[in-house]
């Protein structure tokens, strides 16, 4: 059974930086995977943040682009979303997600695995 659980959601100022991962566990082995972040808030769209496939091809929204860093270690199975310059309109619910059925890219909107999620709040 496949299981993703996020970790690692805080408040902190804006301007500050934070780190959150996943822990992606009961995939098949021999298969590789396309893997991402994505982010509600309330009252809002579910907003793609960014993808990192297989290939190790990533992709950002153009709302992160240049302040957040995803990457994946494959040993360990965990995905990471490094969050830097925060501010006020990265307070969200962010979830990660593996194995989208169609392509792999940041806007990506359907998923086949994801986690319960973990809230970032940012504050002034």
């Amino acid at each position: 059974q496949v299981q993703m659980m996020e970790s690692g959601g805080a408040s902190v100022q804006s301007g500050g930086s934070l780190n959150i991962s996943c822990a992606a566990s009961g995939f098949a082995s021999s298969k590789a995977y396309c893997m991402g972040w994505y982010r509600q808030a309330p009252g809002k769209q579910r907003e793609g943040v960014a993808a990192i496939d297989f290939d190790g091809t990533i992709s950002y929204a153009d709302s992160v682009k240049g302040r957040f860093a995803i990457s994946v270690d494959v040993a360990k199975d965990k995905l990471y979303l490094q969050m830097n310059d925060l501010k006020l309109e990265d307070t969200a619910m962010y979830y990660c997600a593996a194995d989208p059925p169609l392509s792999c890219d940041a806007d990506t909107e359907v998923w086949n695995y994801w986690g319960q999620g973990t809230q970032v709040t940012v504050s002034s």
